[in-house]
This record gives structure tokens, sequence and C-alpha cells, in this order.
């Protein structure tokens, strides 16, 4: 079964160019333009990890983020990818506990590791504790 990975972005392209790169490395992508659309996507669709870039419409990435780990008390690993390339967001993204942080621009290889990283993290604490 594919991996689903669901991408919250809000510059066009980038969600074009990174849906075109993970369905080549055969996952299946979910894309959202809004932290709204992003929020009612995680419940309806359950993706097994997310893209989350953090200067978004209607709610943020910080408050997605929020959000999903506390209210949904949820562990959907998460990539951060922003241009926001200060400490303070770095360290305020891994205190919200994002699995990574990456600043644009990136090198699309490092997030294709990073995504394979985190899945098989998830993978092997799901056959773990079950």
């Amino acid at each position: 079964m594919r991996k689903k990975i669901l991408i919250a972005e809000d510059e066009k392209e980038v969600v074009e160019f990174l849906k075109r790169t993970l369905e080549k490395e055969g996952f299946e992508v979910i894309v959202a333009f809004d932290g709204e659309e992003a929020r009612r996507k995680i419940i309806e669709e359950n993706p097994d990890a997310l893209i989350l870039d953090i200067v978004m419409p209607k709610l943020d990435g910080w408050q997605l983020l929020e959000w999903l780990r506390k209210e949904k008390a949820s562990s959907i690993p998460t990539i951060i990818v922003s241009a926001k390339d200060k400490m303070e967001d770095v360290k305020k993204g891994y205190k919200l506990e994002a699995d990574y942080y990456m600043v644009k621009p990136l090198e699309v290889r490092n997030l294709i590791k990073a995504i394979k990283t985190i899945l098989t993290f998830k993978s092997y604490e799901e056959g773990f504790f079950k």
C-alpha cells in the first residue's frame, strides 16, 4: 500500500513540483493550500506524513502543528519546509514536535530522505508497540 503524504503549502508552483517528485517516488500525494484545508484533510485522509509550510492563509503552520499535536493528539510525522530560517523559528518547530525543519530553497533529495526516514521510524514504532 502506498504511503500517503499531505503537502500543506500555499505556493502552487512549489506544490506542483513536490507533488510530481513525490509521486515519482511512489507516494500518494494530497494537497492543501491553506491551514484550514490541511486540517480538514488530516481528519478525512489520515495521511502517513505531513509536509508543512509555516506561512499560509487562514491557519498558519504553527497553529496547524499545535492543533495536530494537542487537539488531535496525533503523532503524524511532520516535516516543516519554510523560508523562515531564524533560529527561533527552528526551535519553535522542534518545540511543537516537528520531526524535521528544512529551510527553502531545499535539496529535494534531502526531503525524500527525510520522508523515508520518518516513515521507517513510524513503521518500526507501530510494529514495536503492538
